[in-house]
């Protein structure tokens, strides 16, 4: 599947993104910068300040959707053509079990409408076959997999457990699309729908499509509204950093699946 073990790719792409995160990498410049002025003036306050300017443009202006408006109007949203559907992948990320194991309960993410697609599939396609694909993406395995969460939660959803085949293995997208393959064994022909983030679709398509593994794109979680919005601030610095941060790892994510051969093209999209 590509030149780098999966292993070694992992922890790789984790440190890489730790240092490339925009929210923390401007802070840290600015922190430096600070020190740095205490024997460096200038240089210290040319770097604080390109710090603290990019923590607020990043924040406050566009930069987070313009970067995530292309990544989520690549897939448009699943309209049923009336066609059978044998299964149904969803992705995990939308779960936290760090803190569903400390708390007892099942805590999600704002990613959470992935769930909200897997239960009404489920009941919109009651033959289809479930598959949820989610194993951690921590450096160390928690006690908890995003699987485990996820047992947790169907029952409340009205789910029943028993209806889902559940993937807890992966570690990332790439390792998503490989697993859930092998568990769901797709046969020729065969119409499989694949539930992930609208911001997240486009690697996660190119993914299970290097994999062997052709599915169509159900898009959810949306972050927004289609448009750039140049005009339109953010409400708060927080909001625009995490969406720049969101869309930038996507950006980043591609470019390594697409260097390392985990995607077939630098941006996936819809076959034509």
């Amino acid at each position: 599947m590509d030149g780098v073990s999966g292993t070694a790719f992992f922890y790789a792409a984790k440190l890489v993104w730790m240092l490339a995160v925009p929210s923390s990498a401007l802070t840290l410049l600015a922190g430096l910068g600070m020190l740095m002025g205490l024997r460096y003036p200038q240089a210290g306050c040319w770097m604080t300040l390109i710090g603290v300017l990019g923590l607020l443009i990043c924040g406050l202006g566009p930069v987070g959707r313009a970067l995530a408006v292309p990544l989520e109007n690549r897939f448009p949203v699943f309209v049923d053509d009336g066609q059978p559907i044998t299964g149904v992948v969803v992705l995990g990320g939308s779960e936290r079990p760090d803190v569903t194991a400390a708390r007892g309960q099942p805590a999600l993410t704002q990613a959470g409408e992935r769930l909200m697609a897997l239960a009404d599939l489920s009941r919109r396609y009651p033959q289809a076959r479930i598959v949820f694909s989610g194993g951690s993406g921590d450096f160390e395995r928690p006690s908890l997999s995003e699987a485990d969460v996820v047992r947790m939660v169907l029952p409340q959803i009205g789910v029943d457990p028993a209806r889902v085949a559940f993937e807890a293995a992966s570690r990332n997208t790439a390792e998503n699309a490989a697993l859930s393959r092998a568990l769901a064994r797709p046969g020729p022909g065969e119409r499989w729908l694949l539930v992930t983030s609208a911001l997240h679709m486009p690697r996660a398509m190119g993914s299970f499509v290097a994999a062997g593994f052709p599915v169509i794109a159900y898009p959810v979680d949306y972050r927004t509204a289609g448009t750039v919005q140049w005009t339109r601030p953010f409400a708060r610095v927080s909001e625009g950093l995490e969406m720049t941060d969101a869309a930038l790892r996507e950006w980043i994510g591609l470019a390594a699946y697409r260097l390392t051969g985990r995607i077939d093209a630098l941006f996936p999209g819809p076959a034509s």
